[in-house]
């Protein structure tokens, strides 16, 4: 009887230890280790999971999504008079995309935050973390460590690989190359994210110098004494009473799988060891094949049978690709196109292109909502006219030109789908429309109040100089108007429409022989050289501006039957100090006059018929913000005649 309890007694202990082994060790919770995550408590959203090799799995193929891997257990990073104590993190992980040459994902973050719920985050460039309004808010209490592979100018990345340490925001306090510093040499050595093997990272805080140190290494390697990132901030004044730690991560418009391997914790000492040898192992790259190289094995023995069922797929798949629409690839697609959706998602998500899910018909094609079957992500689907030469050339136009720009006030293009027959363009789904539609109150659509139009115009503007200026190459609209403009739910602008829009390289000019874009916003000058430049898309944002803020069209048959020509409309009443009759009567004089002035002023001076008389788009930026006063405006400059 006593030996039976004997042996009772040492299997619960070693069962205790066991599971101390792959969980924190309880208590205060001030130091744990996950050597592997099979069995481990984690609190787990989106499609982070533990697959059975024990490896944490945040990603997977599904597009727009975001995940989260957290700790369940709080812990108390602050003591009683609020000072965070020293804190030491260690974990393992390995990113693998496609292919070695493929353009990954959105990256990953390890985080300390107030809370599990990150519902309101995007899953996009934000890492499933924070979005568009709270970035940057010192409400967050947020600490992360981003290992970023996408370069996105507007949270001002330094490169598509790069490690960060945040603060309340998704722009880096300090962000460095992902890499390493020889201990002996000192030299520096770089490290891809992607498709590397496994990575492991050091994070440390030390209370008394405030400083927060990055490290990372491969698996394998000692851990460098040199620091790959370093930040002086007292996170006192960041942290809450309590926190929780954990993993988050976003795929956008591409896919990636975030793999985590191991992780550990100290409070005022350092992170456990992590024993490389307890880990498990990171599967082969995405595109190789394990089930090729298991076929293979299985040949000879059943070799016959495999034969004949693969004669028998390869009849069925033939027949029904027949039956299917057949998908067409061009060389340009390789290097410009974004994601190829397949036909038969596409016409599940729009319901068939049934009628009562389109939103609305553009001069080459209809646009349908549509929600995508797996990630249940809202899209816009562009069906474009393939019968039409201009409509082929406006599908490639667009995928060439917006297949990678990330800007938050420029429509994202998800992907596309080319088969024979149907050109298809997938963007992100904006609820409120065009906003021609709120300004001309189209479908019973609400009037804009003068502050959103105000934001409205800022925002274009700011989409115009990524275009412009911040992105790699120069990328001319064409075609900027009311109708091209989409709001979002909460009231934020986004030029979309990129149809005929052109690249060219910065320093270089665009050079075109045909005349394009719309009456009434197109530069005098295109119609005398058919020359499309940055500054004729200044011309149209003028335009656009007068438009917002009278709501009148750019052109328009009075009650007498001539046209009237709403640029020479506000010039005639400038000249005759009637300025602020111009405005939308439908504001009912509710607007702040200085803005206004300025708004009109700035319509007729980016439409000036001269284009070395109008300003680049940060320099419209700046008069916006106040930052620099528009210059003096004579009114005997403006004649909207070219001699």
């Amino acid at each position: 009887m006593t030996s039976t309890k004997l042996i009772l007694f040492f299997l619960l202990l070693f069962l205790i230890t066991l599971n101390l082994s792959a969980s924190s060790t309880g208590g205060d919770h001030e130091r744990f280790i996950y050597s592997g995550f099979t069995g481990a408590n984690l609190t787990m959203d989106g499609s982070a999971k533990i697959i059975p090799t024990g490896l944490l799995a945040l990603t997977k193929d599904i597009y727009q999504t975001k995940s989260h891997a957290i700790d369940p257990d709080p812990i108390r990073i602050s003591q009683s008079n609020g000072t965070v104590r020293s804190f030491s993190v260690s974990f393992v992980f390995g990113i693998l995309s496609r292919s070695s040459g493929s353009r990954s994902s959105h990256g990953f973050a390890f985080f300390i935050a107030p809370t599990k719920n990150f519902s309101s985050a995007l899953p996009s460039q934000y890492m499933g973390l924070l979005n568009i309004a709270n970035n940057g808010n010192l409400s967050n209490h947020l600490f992360a460590i981003e290992f970023d592979t996408v370069r996105n100018l507007e949270l001002s990345d330094i490169n598509d690989n790069h490690v960060g340490i945040d603060i309340n925001s998704l722009n880096s306090e300090q962000s460095y190359y992902a890499g390493f510093y020889d201990d002996k040499s000192g030299t520096f050595t770089n490290l891809s994210l992607t498709n590397g093997g496994p990575i492991q990272v050091w994070v440390e805080y030390d209370r008394n110098t405030t400083q927060t140190n990055v490290t990372i290494a491969p698996l394998g390697i000692a851990k460098p004494m040199r620091p790959l990132v370093s930040v002086t901030h007292d996170l006192s004044t960041v942290f809450t009473n309590q926190s929780y730690l954990g993993f988050s991560s976003a795929t956008g418009a591409t896919t990636s799988h975030h793999y985590i391997l191991g992780w550990s914790f100290g409070m005022n000492s350092p992170a456990p060891f992590i024993d490389s040898t307890k880990l498990p192992k990171l599967p082969g790259p995405l595109d190789s094949g394990p089930r090729t190289r298991s076929i293979l094995l299985i040949l000879p023995p059943i070799g016959s049978i495999l034969l004949v069922s693969i004669a028998v797929m390869v009849v069925v798949l033939l027949a029904r690709r027949n039956l299917r629409c057949k998908e067409v690839r061009e060389d340009w697609e390789v290097e410009y196109g974004p994601r190829r959706f397949a036909y038969q998602d596409l016409y599940r998500a729009t319901r068939g292109f049934k009628n009562k899910n389109l939103v609305g018909i553009g001069g080459f094609g209809k646009v349908y909502k549509g929600v995508l079957p797996i990630s249940k992500l809202q899209v816009a689907v562009k069906r474009v006219s393939y019968d039409s030469k201009q409509g082929i050339k406006e599908f490639i136009a667009e995928v060439v030109s917006i297949g990678n720009l990330q800007h938050r006030n420029i429509v994202q293009l998800f992907g596309y789908c080319r088969c024979k027959g149907e050109l298809l363009l997938v963007y992100d789904y904006m609820e409120n429309g065009s906003l021609d539609k709120h300004l001309y109150n189209f479908e019973g659509q609400p009037t804009l109040d003068w502050a959103q139009r105000f934001k409205i115009i800022k925002d274009i503007a700011s989409g115009l100089l990524y275009l412009h200026e911040d992105w790699d190459k120069v990328v001319i609209h064409r075609d900027v108007k009311a109708s091209n403009v989409l709001i979002d739910k909460e009231t934020n602008a986004r030029l979309g429409d990129f149809g005929l829009s052109r690249l060219c390289d910065h320093g270089s000019n665009l050079h075109t022989t045909n005349v394009v874009g719309t009456i009434g916003y197109l530069a005098p000058e295109l119609i005398h050289t058919g020359k499309a430049t940055t500054l004729s898309d200044v011309f149209g944002f003028g335009i656009f501006l007068l438009e917002v803020a009278c709501g009148q069209k750019p052109i328009k048959i009075n009650s007498e039957g001539s046209h009237l020509v709403l640029a020479d409309w506000v010039v005639e009443n400038w000249h005759k100090g009637s300025f602020l009759d111009t405005m939308d009567t439908r504001l009912q004089g509710n607007y702040n006059i200085d803005e206004a002035c300025i708004v009109l002023k700035l319509g007729l001076l980016c439409s000036h018929p001269f284009p070395n008389a109008r300003p680049n788009m940060r320099q419209v930026l700046q008069y916006l913000d106040g930052n620099v006063k528009l210059p003096e405006l004579h009114r005997a400059h403006f004649s909207y005649e070219i001699n």
